[in-house]
């Protein structure tokens, strides 16, 4: 289990506090509003109404003790400047924060932060992989060049096998599992003939998926 305090609880922030907690994690959700801290208590381990913008604050919760920060401030770029520059100084061994556009990004990579997400953005490039590349069913970014695809086979490769389709050498496709119905194979057989019905979990770069494509 890991610890995190999650700082700003606007939709996105609030979010994530609590989907980190239904996985089991310890979350400190921060905000300034006492409304949204009643309304998220009961969501995560402990919620605190208070000014994450002041270092003596973070100090007295604790933060430097936290294995992950989500800097949530996204529309106040002044606020979530100085707070990632507070929990840098305070050790946080990593930052993660919500910026408003790719000027936003710069400046807090900059200050520190480790990762910096736009989440309108992430979305429309998840819902663009799927509507162009078909059979695209879910996709999980990695890092900037690769990621993890699950894609329903393309037609031409039913009824034959990983091993002749020889993904991995013309596309660069790792085929790092099968999943059928609720069963999933990991590693999946090479040898074994792919069913239409079957799901296949891929590792590659956005080159691959466009020469899929």
């Amino acid at each position: 289990m890991k610890s995190y305090i999650v700082i700003g609880l606007g939709r996105f922030g609030a979010e994530i506090a609590a989907k980190l907690y239904e996985c089991g994690e310890e979350v400190l959700a921060v905000d300034t509003d006492e409304g949204i801290i009643d309304k998220i208590a009961d969501r995560v381990t402990k919620a605190v109404a208070c000014d994450a913008r002041d270092r003596d604050v973070l100090e007295k919760l604790g933060a430097g003790n936290f294995d992950r920060a989500v800097v949530a401030v996204g529309s106040d770029l002044a606020a979530s400047a100085l707070i990632t520059m507070h929990l840098k100084a305070l050790n946080v061994p990593f930052i993660m924060c919500k910026a408003h556009d790719d000027t936003y990004r710069e400046i807090l990579e900059k200050l520190g932060a480790d990762r910096v997400i736009i989440p309108e953005r992430e979305v429309a490039d998840k819902l663009a992989l799927g509507l162009t590349h078909a059979g695209v069913m879910e996709y999980i970014e990695l890092s900037e060049e690769y990621g993890i695809v699950e894609m329903e086979p393309v037609s031409s490769w039913i009824g034959k096998s990983i091993q002749e389709l020889e993904l991995r050498t013309r596309y660069g496709a790792n085929v790092i599992a099968i999943r059928k119905g609720e069963s999933i194979q990991i590693p999946p057989d090479i040898q074994a003939p792919i069913a239409a019905d079957e799901i296949m979990v891929m590792l590659g770069s956005y080159e691959m998926f466009d020469r899929l494509k």
